[in-house]
């Protein structure tokens, strides 16, 4: 009996204790929903190009072959960019304002036309290595473009699989970086790999003039 009535008392002492401590520490209100935790790392975004994305070929489309040494190529003036250039007759053009495409299958050319500083090698190699899904095959170099200066890097890109052979093509471009005042263009010619456009680009990227 003398045991039950001490523990009895030890019980009774145990609650009063506690009923004192919630009292005395008695947590603050809140007034919202605390934000769950973030579980995963913060975001990064790597540093964008200022100049155009690089050209990639479409892994479905067919196949395109060398232009013909007996090619037919037509005059295109852009007035609203403010140049002129030849392209092969019969290739598809799409835009005509500061950015235009010609394209005959995977054969494709792309001038885009930006205001802005001059752009310089430095600028140019922070551009090129900032094209995402491009491999740099030649360097920046400055060299003259129809008595002007100028500046011409190659990269390749490739394909998404196709969807039936699962084969990816390659795209070797040639890029220009051409500037007259504060204008400046961006002017890429890719070619799929093993085709030999070389004779027919050159014509073109030489008859560049800007308006």
């Amino acid at each position: 009996m003398r045991r039950l009535a001490l523990g009895s008392a030890v019980l009774t002492l145990a609650v009063v204790t506690a009923g004192c401590g919630r009292s005395a520490h008695k947590p603050a209100a809140t007034t919202g929903t605390p934000a769950p935790a973030s579980t995963s790392p913060p975001a990064t975004t790597a540093a964008p190009a200022s100049g155009p994305g690089a050209l990639q070929a479409e892994a479905n489309a067919a196949a395109a072959g060398d232009i013909p040494d007996n090619q037919v190529f037509l005059l295109f003036r852009n007035n609203r960019a403010g140049y002129e250039i030849k392209y092969p007759e019969g290739w598809a053009q799409q835009g005509s304002g500061k950015q235009t495409v010609f394209r005959d299958k995977n054969n494709i050319v792309r001038i885009v036309v930006s205001n802005g500083s001059t752009p310089t090698k430095a600028t140019i190699a922070r551009d090129v290595r900032a094209l995402h899904g491009a491999h740099v095959v030649q360097a920046p170099a400055a060299i003259t473009l129809s008595g002007r200066p100028a500046f011409k890097v190659v990269y390749s890109t490739r394909s998404a699989a196709n969807a039936v052979t699962g084969k990816r093509l390659t795209l070797v471009v040639d890029r220009y970086y051409l500037s007259h005042g504060r204008r400046s263009a961006v002017v890429d010619l890719g070619t799929p790999q093993g085709v030999d456009n070389v004779d027919a680009y050159r014509l073109m990227i030489e008859s560049f003039r800007w308006r």
